[in-house]
Protein backbone atom coordinates (compact mmCIF):
# COMPACT_ATOMS: atom_id res chain seq x y z
CA UNK A 1 0.00 0.00 0.00
CA UNK A 2 1.04 3.58 -0.63
CA UNK A 3 0.88 6.03 2.29
CA UNK A 4 2.06 9.13 0.43
CA UNK A 5 -0.16 12.16 1.13
CA UNK A 6 -2.57 13.17 -1.63
CA UNK A 7 -4.42 16.24 -2.79
CA UNK A 8 -8.03 16.27 -1.71
CA UNK A 9 -9.31 17.41 -5.10
CA UNK A 10 -8.07 18.01 -8.64
CA UNK A 11 -8.86 21.71 -8.17
CA UNK A 12 -6.63 21.68 -5.09
CA UNK A 13 -3.66 20.41 -7.14
CA UNK A 14 -4.27 22.87 -10.00
CA UNK A 15 -4.59 25.83 -7.61
CA UNK A 16 -1.38 24.76 -5.86
CA UNK A 17 0.49 24.40 -9.17
CA UNK A 18 -0.90 27.73 -10.44
CA UNK A 19 -0.08 29.30 -7.05
CA UNK A 20 3.51 28.14 -7.38
CA UNK A 21 3.78 29.45 -10.95
CA UNK A 22 2.13 32.81 -10.21
CA UNK A 23 4.66 34.70 -8.15
CA UNK A 24 6.34 38.06 -7.86
CA UNK A 25 7.91 37.72 -11.31
CA UNK A 26 4.50 37.70 -13.00
CA UNK A 27 3.75 41.14 -11.62
CA UNK A 28 7.11 42.90 -11.76
CA UNK A 29 9.14 40.98 -14.37
CA UNK A 30 6.81 40.12 -17.24
CA UNK A 31 5.41 43.59 -18.11
CA UNK A 32 8.87 45.20 -18.37
CA UNK A 33 10.30 42.19 -20.25
CA UNK A 34 7.48 42.30 -22.81
CA UNK A 35 7.81 46.07 -23.28
CA UNK A 36 11.59 45.95 -23.73
CA UNK A 37 11.35 43.12 -26.28
CA UNK A 38 8.93 44.43 -28.85
CA UNK A 39 5.70 45.07 -26.96
CA UNK A 40 2.84 43.29 -28.73
CA UNK A 41 5.32 41.52 -31.03
CA UNK A 42 6.84 39.82 -27.96
CA UNK A 43 3.71 37.71 -27.58
CA UNK A 44 4.68 35.69 -30.68
CA UNK A 45 7.95 34.28 -29.25
CA UNK A 46 6.34 34.17 -25.79
CA UNK A 47 3.49 31.92 -27.01
CA UNK A 48 5.96 29.82 -29.00
CA UNK A 49 8.10 29.41 -25.88
CA UNK A 50 5.06 28.46 -23.79
CA UNK A 51 4.07 25.77 -26.31
CA UNK A 52 7.56 24.39 -26.99
CA UNK A 53 9.15 24.63 -23.53
CA UNK A 54 6.70 25.64 -20.80
CA UNK A 55 3.87 23.16 -21.27
CA UNK A 56 6.05 20.27 -22.55
CA UNK A 57 8.27 20.59 -19.46
CA UNK A 58 5.23 20.81 -17.18
CA UNK A 59 3.89 17.57 -18.72
CA UNK A 60 7.33 15.98 -18.27
CA UNK A 61 7.60 16.96 -14.59
CA UNK A 62 3.96 16.15 -13.77
CA UNK A 63 4.45 12.70 -15.33
CA UNK A 64 7.75 12.04 -13.54
CA UNK A 65 6.30 12.95 -10.15
CA UNK A 66 3.15 10.91 -10.70
CA UNK A 67 4.92 7.86 -12.10
CA UNK A 68 7.73 7.65 -9.55
CA UNK A 69 5.68 8.87 -6.54
CA UNK A 70 8.40 10.85 -4.85
CA UNK A 71 10.16 14.13 -4.24
CA UNK A 72 12.55 15.21 -7.00
CA UNK A 73 15.54 13.25 -5.57
CA UNK A 74 13.47 10.10 -5.03
CA UNK A 75 11.81 10.37 -8.46
CA UNK A 76 15.19 10.69 -10.21
CA UNK A 77 16.64 7.86 -8.11
CA UNK A 78 13.71 5.58 -8.99
CA UNK A 79 14.09 6.50 -12.65
CA UNK A 80 17.84 5.76 -12.52
CA UNK A 81 20.02 5.85 -9.40
CA UNK A 82 22.80 7.56 -11.41
CA UNK A 83 20.73 10.73 -11.72
CA UNK A 84 19.61 11.23 -8.12
CA UNK A 85 22.11 14.11 -7.81
CA UNK A 86 20.07 16.10 -10.33
CA UNK A 87 17.02 15.96 -8.05
CA UNK A 88 19.08 17.12 -5.07
CA UNK A 89 20.65 19.88 -7.16
CA UNK A 90 17.17 21.19 -7.98
CA UNK A 91 16.23 20.94 -4.31
CA UNK A 92 19.40 22.89 -3.43
CA UNK A 93 18.40 25.61 -5.90
CA UNK A 94 14.94 25.77 -4.33
CA UNK A 95 16.51 26.09 -0.88
CA UNK A 96 18.66 29.06 -1.93
CA UNK A 97 15.69 30.79 -3.58
CA UNK A 98 13.50 30.29 -0.49
CA UNK A 99 16.00 32.11 1.73
CA UNK A 100 15.75 35.43 -0.12
CA UNK A 101 12.26 35.09 -1.62
CA UNK A 102 10.83 35.22 1.91
CA UNK A 103 12.56 38.59 2.46
CA UNK A 104 10.94 40.14 -0.62
CA UNK A 105 7.53 39.04 0.71
CA UNK A 106 8.48 40.68 4.02
CA UNK A 107 9.18 43.94 2.17
CA UNK A 108 5.77 43.73 0.48
CA UNK A 109 4.17 43.07 3.87
CA UNK A 110 5.86 46.18 5.29
CA UNK A 111 4.78 48.28 2.33
CA UNK A 112 1.17 47.15 2.64
CA UNK A 113 1.28 48.72 6.13
CA UNK A 114 3.22 51.78 4.89
CA UNK A 115 0.42 52.30 2.34
CA UNK A 116 -2.05 53.16 5.08
CA UNK A 117 -0.35 56.52 5.71
CA UNK A 118 1.92 56.72 2.61
CA UNK A 119 4.92 56.51 4.91
CA UNK A 120 7.37 56.43 1.98
CA UNK A 121 6.84 60.17 1.35
CA UNK A 122 7.81 61.93 -1.88
CA UNK A 123 11.33 60.48 -2.29
CA UNK A 124 10.30 56.82 -2.64
CA UNK A 125 13.74 55.67 -3.80
CA UNK A 126 15.48 57.40 -0.91
CA UNK A 127 12.97 55.92 1.53
CA UNK A 128 13.52 52.36 0.26
CA UNK A 129 17.31 52.46 0.13
CA UNK A 130 18.06 54.82 3.00
CA UNK A 131 15.30 54.73 5.58
CA UNK A 132 13.70 51.29 5.18
CA UNK A 133 16.45 48.90 3.98
CA UNK A 134 19.35 51.11 5.22
CA UNK A 135 21.48 49.66 2.43
CA UNK A 136 25.20 49.24 3.11
CA UNK A 137 27.99 49.15 0.53
CA UNK A 138 28.27 45.94 -1.57
CA UNK A 139 29.97 43.19 0.45
CA UNK A 140 29.24 44.72 3.85
CA UNK A 141 26.75 42.86 6.05
CA UNK A 142 26.01 45.63 8.53
CA UNK A 143 23.55 45.13 11.37
CA UNK A 144 20.06 43.66 11.28
CA UNK A 145 17.22 45.89 10.07
CA UNK A 146 14.36 45.42 12.58
CA UNK A 147 11.71 46.75 10.17
CA UNK A 148 12.63 43.92 7.77
CA UNK A 149 13.26 41.23 10.39
CA UNK A 150 9.82 41.52 12.03
CA UNK A 151 7.74 40.93 8.87
CA UNK A 152 10.24 38.22 7.85
CA UNK A 153 9.45 36.35 11.07
CA UNK A 154 5.72 36.67 10.27
CA UNK A 155 6.29 35.33 6.73
CA UNK A 156 8.06 32.26 8.09
CA UNK A 157 5.51 31.66 10.85
CA UNK A 158 2.70 31.69 8.26
CA UNK A 159 4.62 29.56 5.72
CA UNK A 160 5.86 26.93 8.15
CA UNK A 161 2.51 26.89 9.96
CA UNK A 162 0.79 25.97 6.69
CA UNK A 163 3.44 23.35 5.86
CA UNK A 164 3.17 21.76 9.32
CA UNK A 165 -0.51 21.13 8.52
CA UNK A 166 0.43 18.90 5.58
CA UNK A 167 -0.44 18.70 1.90
CA UNK A 168 -4.23 18.44 2.03
CA UNK A 169 -5.01 20.43 5.18
CA UNK A 170 -2.20 22.95 4.80
CA UNK A 171 -0.90 23.57 1.27
CA UNK A 172 -4.19 22.82 -0.51
CA UNK A 173 -6.37 24.85 1.86
CA UNK A 174 -3.96 27.82 1.76
CA UNK A 175 -3.94 27.91 -2.04
CA UNK A 176 -7.73 27.64 -2.19
CA UNK A 177 -7.76 30.88 -0.18
CA UNK A 178 -4.69 32.70 -1.55
CA UNK A 179 -5.21 32.26 -5.31
CA UNK A 180 -8.88 33.35 -5.57
CA UNK A 181 -8.09 36.24 -3.19
CA UNK A 182 -5.08 37.22 -5.34
CA UNK A 183 -7.12 37.18 -8.57
CA UNK A 184 -9.93 39.24 -6.98
CA UNK A 185 -7.46 41.78 -5.56
CA UNK A 186 -5.64 42.13 -8.84
CA UNK A 187 -8.85 42.43 -10.84
CA UNK A 188 -9.84 45.34 -8.60
CA UNK A 189 -6.42 46.92 -9.23
CA UNK A 190 -6.73 46.44 -13.01
CA UNK A 191 -10.28 47.83 -13.18
CA UNK A 192 -9.20 50.90 -11.21
CA UNK A 193 -6.06 51.27 -13.32
CA UNK A 194 -8.07 51.21 -16.57
CA UNK A 195 -10.12 54.21 -15.39
CA UNK A 196 -7.06 56.39 -14.80
CA UNK A 197 -6.14 59.25 -17.12
CA UNK A 198 -3.37 58.04 -19.41
CA UNK A 199 -4.26 54.34 -19.12
CA UNK A 200 -4.74 54.14 -22.88
CA UNK A 201 -1.30 55.64 -23.45
CA UNK A 202 0.27 52.99 -21.25
CA UNK A 203 -1.64 50.12 -22.89
CA UNK A 204 -0.71 51.40 -26.34
CA UNK A 205 2.97 51.34 -25.32
CA UNK A 206 2.55 47.81 -23.92
CA UNK A 207 0.66 46.24 -26.83
CA UNK A 208 1.96 48.22 -29.82
CA UNK A 209 4.07 45.70 -31.74
CA UNK A 210 7.58 46.41 -32.91
CA UNK A 211 7.84 43.65 -35.53
CA UNK A 212 11.49 44.38 -36.21
CA UNK A 213 12.36 42.67 -32.92
CA UNK A 214 11.08 39.28 -34.13
CA UNK A 215 14.33 38.70 -36.01
CA UNK A 216 16.41 39.41 -32.86
CA UNK A 217 17.61 36.20 -31.18
CA UNK A 218 17.81 37.95 -27.80
CA UNK A 219 14.05 38.56 -27.88
CA UNK A 220 13.40 34.84 -28.32
CA UNK A 221 15.85 34.04 -25.52
CA UNK A 222 14.01 36.57 -23.31
CA UNK A 223 10.70 34.85 -24.10
CA UNK A 224 12.07 31.43 -23.14
CA UNK A 225 13.66 32.89 -20.04
CA UNK A 226 10.37 34.44 -18.94
CA UNK A 227 8.44 31.19 -19.46
CA UNK A 228 11.14 29.17 -17.74
CA UNK A 229 11.48 31.30 -14.62
CA UNK A 230 7.76 31.98 -14.38
CA UNK A 231 6.39 28.42 -14.47
CA UNK A 232 8.34 26.93 -11.52
CA UNK A 233 9.95 24.32 -13.76
CA UNK A 234 13.39 22.77 -13.17
CA UNK A 235 13.59 23.35 -9.46
CA UNK A 236 11.78 20.31 -8.13
CA UNK A 237 8.41 21.93 -7.37
CA UNK A 238 6.19 20.39 -10.04
CA UNK A 239 7.72 16.92 -9.61
CA UNK A 240 7.00 17.12 -5.87
CA UNK A 241 3.46 18.47 -6.24
CA UNK A 242 2.49 15.88 -8.88
CA UNK A 243 3.75 13.05 -6.65
CA UNK A 244 0.76 13.82 -4.40
CA UNK A 245 -1.74 13.23 -7.22
CA UNK A 246 -4.09 10.23 -6.98
CA UNK A 247 -3.59 7.19 -9.22
CA UNK A 248 -5.95 8.58 -11.87
CA UNK A 249 -4.99 12.12 -12.85
CA UNK A 250 -5.38 14.01 -16.11
CA UNK A 251 -1.74 15.07 -16.28
CA UNK A 252 -1.66 16.53 -19.79
CA UNK A 253 -4.79 18.61 -19.29
CA UNK A 254 -3.53 19.81 -15.89
CA UNK A 255 -0.31 21.02 -17.53
CA UNK A 256 -2.20 23.02 -20.16
CA UNK A 257 -4.46 24.55 -17.49
CA UNK A 258 -1.48 25.49 -15.30
CA UNK A 259 0.54 26.94 -18.19
CA UNK A 260 -2.28 29.05 -19.64
CA UNK A 261 -3.49 30.19 -16.20
CA UNK A 262 -0.01 31.49 -15.41
CA UNK A 263 0.25 33.28 -18.77
CA UNK A 264 -3.26 34.69 -18.36
CA UNK A 265 -2.27 36.24 -15.04
CA UNK A 266 0.92 37.65 -16.59
CA UNK A 267 -1.18 39.33 -19.28
CA UNK A 268 -3.53 40.69 -16.61
CA UNK A 269 -0.51 42.02 -14.70
CA UNK A 270 0.81 43.67 -17.86
CA UNK A 271 -2.51 45.42 -18.46
CA UNK A 272 -2.66 46.67 -14.87
CA UNK A 273 0.98 47.75 -14.65
CA UNK A 274 1.04 49.60 -17.98
CA UNK A 275 -2.29 51.32 -17.36
CA UNK A 276 -0.73 52.71 -14.18
CA UNK A 277 2.59 53.57 -15.86
CA UNK A 278 0.62 55.42 -18.55
CA UNK A 279 -1.10 57.44 -15.81
CA UNK A 280 2.28 58.29 -14.28
CA UNK A 281 3.72 59.32 -17.67
CA UNK A 282 0.79 61.66 -18.34
CA UNK A 283 1.02 63.17 -14.84
CA UNK A 284 4.72 63.91 -15.30
CA UNK A 285 4.38 64.98 -18.93
CA UNK A 286 6.92 62.41 -20.17
CA UNK A 287 6.86 59.36 -22.43
CA UNK A 288 6.00 55.89 -21.05
CA UNK A 289 9.53 54.76 -21.89
CA UNK A 290 10.84 57.16 -19.21
CA UNK A 291 8.83 55.60 -16.39
CA UNK A 292 9.10 51.89 -17.26
CA UNK A 293 10.91 49.78 -14.68
CA UNK A 294 11.01 46.16 -13.59
CA UNK A 295 11.81 44.15 -10.49
CA UNK A 296 12.35 45.72 -7.08
CA UNK A 297 12.46 49.22 -8.59
CA UNK A 298 8.99 48.87 -10.14
CA UNK A 299 7.35 47.49 -7.00
CA UNK A 300 8.99 49.53 -4.25
CA UNK A 301 10.03 52.78 -5.95
CA UNK A 302 7.88 53.45 -9.03
CA UNK A 303 4.57 52.15 -7.64
CA UNK A 304 4.75 54.22 -4.44
CA UNK A 305 5.47 57.27 -6.65
CA UNK A 306 2.37 56.47 -8.71
CA UNK A 307 0.23 55.89 -5.62
CA UNK A 308 1.25 59.34 -4.36
CA UNK A 309 -0.27 60.86 -7.51
CA UNK A 310 -3.55 58.93 -7.40
CA UNK A 311 -6.63 61.18 -7.48
CA UNK A 312 -8.42 59.25 -4.70
CA UNK A 313 -8.20 56.19 -2.41
CA UNK A 314 -4.39 56.22 -2.48
CA UNK A 315 -4.06 54.27 0.74
CA UNK A 316 -6.54 51.58 -0.33
CA UNK A 317 -4.91 51.09 -3.74
CA UNK A 318 -1.48 50.80 -2.14
CA UNK A 319 -2.74 48.26 0.36
CA UNK A 320 -4.37 46.18 -2.41
CA UNK A 321 -1.26 46.24 -4.60
CA UNK A 322 1.22 45.24 -1.91
CA UNK A 323 -1.30 42.78 -0.45
CA UNK A 324 -1.43 41.08 -3.86
CA UNK A 325 2.37 40.83 -3.86
CA UNK A 326 2.23 39.16 -0.42
CA UNK A 327 -0.36 36.59 -1.59
CA UNK A 328 1.52 35.84 -4.84
CA UNK A 329 4.76 35.48 -2.91
CA UNK A 330 3.38 33.25 -0.15
CA UNK A 331 1.78 30.75 -2.55
CA UNK A 332 5.13 30.43 -4.35
CA UNK A 333 7.24 30.27 -1.17
CA UNK A 334 5.10 27.43 0.19
CA UNK A 335 5.77 25.39 -2.96
CA UNK A 336 9.50 26.15 -2.91
CA UNK A 337 9.92 25.05 0.72
CA UNK A 338 7.79 21.94 0.12
CA UNK A 339 10.45 20.63 -2.28
CA UNK A 340 13.18 20.21 0.33
CA UNK A 341 10.73 19.12 3.04
CA UNK A 342 9.61 16.29 0.76
CA UNK A 343 13.22 15.44 -0.13
CA UNK A 344 14.28 15.25 3.53
CA UNK A 345 11.21 13.15 4.40
CA UNK A 346 11.85 10.66 1.60
CA UNK A 347 15.61 10.32 2.13
CA UNK A 348 15.81 10.18 5.91
CA UNK A 349 12.38 8.68 6.71
CA UNK A 350 11.58 11.37 9.28
CA UNK A 351 8.15 12.72 10.15
CA UNK A 352 6.76 15.70 8.28
CA UNK A 353 6.95 17.76 11.48
CA UNK A 354 10.70 17.11 11.78
CA UNK A 355 11.28 17.75 8.06
CA UNK A 356 9.46 21.11 8.22
CA UNK A 357 11.26 22.07 11.44
CA UNK A 358 14.68 21.15 10.04
CA UNK A 359 14.36 22.14 6.36
CA UNK A 360 12.10 25.16 6.81
CA UNK A 361 13.83 26.23 10.02
CA UNK A 362 17.27 26.17 8.37
CA UNK A 363 15.98 28.23 5.44
CA UNK A 364 14.43 30.74 7.85
CA UNK A 365 17.74 31.10 9.73
CA UNK A 366 19.75 31.65 6.54
CA UNK A 367 17.22 34.22 5.34
CA UNK A 368 18.22 36.48 8.23
CA UNK A 369 21.35 37.39 6.18
CA UNK A 370 19.03 39.19 3.76
CA UNK A 371 17.42 41.14 6.60
CA UNK A 372 20.71 42.95 7.25
CA UNK A 373 21.82 46.30 5.82
CA UNK A 374 23.74 44.44 3.12
CA UNK A 375 20.71 42.28 2.37
CA UNK A 376 19.59 43.98 -0.85
CA UNK A 377 23.01 43.57 -2.49
CA UNK A 378 23.36 39.93 -1.39
CA UNK A 379 19.82 39.23 -2.59
CA UNK A 380 20.37 40.83 -5.98
CA UNK A 381 23.53 38.86 -6.73
CA UNK A 382 22.26 35.54 -5.33
CA UNK A 383 19.00 35.87 -7.27
CA UNK A 384 20.74 36.58 -10.57
CA UNK A 385 23.25 33.73 -10.37
CA UNK A 386 20.99 31.06 -8.85
CA UNK A 387 18.35 31.74 -11.52
CA UNK A 388 20.68 31.97 -14.49
CA UNK A 389 23.29 29.38 -13.51
CA UNK A 390 20.98 27.31 -11.30
CA UNK A 391 17.43 27.07 -12.61
CA UNK A 392 18.22 27.55 -16.32
CA UNK A 393 21.29 25.30 -16.27
CA UNK A 394 19.52 22.60 -14.21
CA UNK A 395 16.65 22.73 -16.71
CA UNK A 396 19.03 22.18 -19.61
CA UNK A 397 20.72 19.27 -17.81
CA UNK A 398 17.32 17.83 -16.83
CA UNK A 399 16.07 17.73 -20.43
CA UNK A 400 19.33 16.23 -21.74
CA UNK A 401 19.46 13.61 -18.95
CA UNK A 402 15.81 12.52 -19.10
CA UNK A 403 15.50 12.57 -22.91
CA UNK A 404 18.93 11.61 -24.21
CA UNK A 405 20.75 9.70 -21.45
CA UNK A 406 17.98 7.96 -19.50
CA UNK A 407 15.82 7.74 -22.66
CA UNK A 408 12.63 8.20 -20.69
CA UNK A 409 10.57 10.09 -23.26
CA UNK A 410 8.62 7.06 -24.55
CA UNK A 411 7.99 5.47 -21.11
CA UNK A 412 6.82 8.83 -19.71
CA UNK A 413 4.64 9.41 -22.78
CA UNK A 414 3.02 6.00 -22.28
CA UNK A 415 2.40 6.73 -18.59
CA UNK A 416 0.84 10.13 -19.32
CA UNK A 417 -1.40 8.61 -22.00
CA UNK A 418 -2.62 5.87 -19.66
CA UNK A 419 -4.05 8.32 -17.15
CA UNK A 420 -4.79 11.48 -19.18
CA UNK A 421 -7.90 12.39 -21.14
CA UNK A 422 -5.76 14.46 -23.54
CA UNK A 423 -3.40 11.94 -25.17
CA UNK A 424 0.13 12.64 -26.35
CA UNK A 425 -0.52 10.89 -29.67
CA UNK A 426 -0.38 11.97 -33.30
CA UNK A 427 0.58 15.61 -33.78
CA UNK A 428 0.45 16.32 -30.02
CA UNK A 429 2.83 13.46 -29.26
CA UNK A 430 5.25 14.49 -32.02
CA UNK A 431 5.12 18.11 -30.83
CA UNK A 432 5.90 17.05 -27.24
CA UNK A 433 8.87 14.88 -28.20
CA UNK A 434 10.29 17.38 -30.71
CA UNK A 435 10.01 20.22 -28.17
CA UNK A 436 11.86 18.33 -25.44
CA UNK A 437 14.38 16.48 -27.59
CA UNK A 438 15.38 19.33 -29.90
CA UNK A 439 13.87 22.80 -29.45
CA UNK A 440 14.22 23.26 -25.66
CA UNK A 441 17.82 21.94 -25.42
CA UNK A 442 18.93 24.17 -28.32
CA UNK A 443 17.33 27.33 -26.89
CA UNK A 444 18.48 26.68 -23.31
CA UNK A 445 21.94 25.75 -24.60
CA UNK A 446 22.18 29.05 -26.46
CA UNK A 447 20.92 30.89 -23.36
CA UNK A 448 23.68 29.38 -21.24
CA UNK A 449 26.36 30.09 -23.86
CA UNK A 450 25.23 33.71 -24.12
CA UNK A 451 25.08 34.11 -20.33
CA UNK A 452 28.56 32.70 -19.78
CA UNK A 453 29.96 34.90 -22.55
CA UNK A 454 28.25 38.00 -21.13
CA UNK A 455 29.40 37.34 -17.56
CA UNK A 456 32.99 36.78 -18.62
CA UNK A 457 33.01 40.02 -20.59
CA UNK A 458 31.39 42.22 -17.94
CA UNK A 459 30.77 42.20 -14.19
CA UNK A 460 27.13 41.84 -13.20
CA UNK A 461 25.93 44.95 -11.34
CA UNK A 462 29.09 46.97 -12.06
CA UNK A 463 26.94 50.09 -12.32
CA UNK A 464 25.77 49.48 -8.72
CA UNK A 465 29.33 49.18 -7.44
CA UNK A 466 29.60 45.36 -7.52
CA UNK A 467 33.10 43.97 -7.99
CA UNK A 468 34.06 40.70 -9.67
CA UNK A 469 35.09 39.28 -6.27
CA UNK A 470 31.74 40.20 -4.71
CA UNK A 471 29.72 38.56 -7.50
CA UNK A 472 31.86 35.42 -7.36
CA UNK A 473 31.63 35.13 -3.55
CA UNK A 474 27.90 35.65 -3.23
CA UNK A 475 26.70 34.64 -6.69
CA UNK A 476 28.87 32.07 -8.43
CA UNK A 477 29.84 30.29 -5.20
CA UNK A 478 26.19 30.05 -4.09
CA UNK A 479 25.17 28.56 -7.45
CA UNK A 480 28.05 26.05 -7.36
CA UNK A 481 27.31 25.13 -3.72
CA UNK A 482 23.74 24.14 -4.67
CA UNK A 483 25.22 21.63 -7.12
CA UNK A 484 27.90 20.32 -4.73
CA UNK A 485 25.41 19.88 -1.88
CA UNK A 486 23.16 18.04 -4.33
CA UNK A 487 25.96 15.64 -5.23
CA UNK A 488 26.85 15.16 -1.53
CA UNK A 489 23.26 14.28 -0.57
CA UNK A 490 23.05 11.78 -3.42
CA UNK A 491 25.98 9.87 -1.91
CA UNK A 492 23.98 9.14 1.26
CA UNK A 493 22.38 5.70 1.05
CA UNK A 494 18.61 5.34 0.99
CA UNK A 495 16.81 3.44 3.73
CA UNK A 496 15.96 -0.16 2.88
CA UNK A 497 13.25 -0.62 0.21
CA UNK A 498 12.77 3.15 -0.30
CA UNK A 499 13.68 2.97 -3.99
CA UNK A 500 11.04 0.32 -4.61
CA UNK A 501 7.92 1.81 -6.13
CA UNK A 502 4.65 1.55 -4.19
CA UNK A 503 2.43 -1.33 -5.28
CA UNK A 504 -0.04 1.06 -6.95
CA UNK A 505 2.68 2.43 -9.24
CA UNK A 506 4.95 -0.55 -9.91
CA UNK A 507 2.59 -2.24 -12.35
CA UNK A 508 2.25 0.95 -14.36
CA UNK A 509 6.04 1.43 -14.47
CA UNK A 510 6.71 -2.11 -15.65
CA UNK A 511 4.24 -1.95 -18.53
Amino acid sequence: MENRPQWGTRAGFILAAVGSAIGLGNIWRFPATAYENGGGAFFVPYLFALLTAGIPLLILEFTMGHKYRGSAPLSYARMNKKYEWLGWWQVGIAFVISTYYAVIIAWAMSYSVFSLNLKWGEDTGGFLIGEYLQVAAPGEIGGLVPSVLLPLVIVWVVTLGILFKGVKKGVEVANKIFIPALVILFLIIVVRALTLEGAGTGLNAFFKPDWSTIADGKVWVAAYGQIFFSLSIAFAIMITYSSYLPKKADITNNAFITGFSNSGFELLAGIGVFSILGFMAVQQGVGVDEVVAGGVGLAFVVFPQIINEFPAFKELFGFLFFGSLVLAGLSSLISIVETFIAGVQDKFKVSRTKAVAFGGGLSALVSILFATKGGLNFLDVADYFINQFGVALAGLVQVIVVVWFARQLKPLQSHANEISDVKLTGFLGSWWKLSLAVITPIVLGYMMFDLIRTNIAEVYGAADGYTRIFTIQYGVVVAVLALLVGIAFSLIKWKKDTLELPVSSSKEVNK
